[in-house]
């Protein structure tokens, strides 16, 4: 059986996840304000790339903040890009996908609303990294362990539609809860 492990419930405020290519994800704070409960995280990456795939929330919003480098966005279908000191945001049900283009590295603060399970899904797929179980393109091995995944993210995978996720990867996170696969 599968190892699992449990994400506490509360975070560590400064807890830094350091993936094996050098990018990290710092918890930086949680709250409530007059929009709602929200977390922010700090992203650090030197590699030059995708960050994801083409995806959409229902309910979250998401703000990106460059503090140093540059990112390529597509909301929507209509690029942008963003250097330092400019921001964007994603509102629920917009596909959207994202990029380093920078030269050297990365910044980014990101505003998560309501958070939903985000956090967890940065600690879930930091430790199968670091296990060494996911494909080179970042995608769990053991399909149980993807569909852990793809309920963390809140979300749809741009592309199958999204009765068809709820069927096949919703089926594999509840069996995988049946079978003890926790975060």
């Amino acid at each position: 059986m599968e190892q699992q492990f449990k994400v506490k419930d509360t975070v560590e405020i400064g807890k830094e996840l350091v993936h094996q290519d050098g990018r990290t994800v710092t918890f930086l704070e949680e709250g409530q304000d007059e929009d709602g409960e929200y977390i922010t995280l700090k992203h650090q990456m030197t590699q030059q790339g995708t960050v994801n795939g083409p995806h959409s929330h229902p309910k979250l919003k998401e703000t990106f903040k460059i503090l140093e480098g540059n990112m390529r966005f597509v909301v929507d279908g209509q690029e942008l890009m963003l250097v330092e000191g400019e921001e964007i945001t994603v509102y629920p049900n917009q596909v959207h996908q994202f990029w380093n283009v920078s030269q050297g590295n990365l910044v980014v603060i990101h505003e998560i609303r309501p958070p939903g399970l985000h956090w967890k899904m940065f600690v879930l797929m930091h430790k199968l990294e670091s296990e060494g179980k996911l494909t080179k393109k970042g995608i769990p091995r053991n399909p149980l362990w993807l569909g852990v995944a793809w309920e963390c993210i809140d979300g749809y995978l741009e592309g199958p539609p999204r009765f068809i996720q709820k069927y096949i990867l919703g089926g594999l996170a509840k069996t995988a809860g049946r079978l003890g696969y926790k975060i």
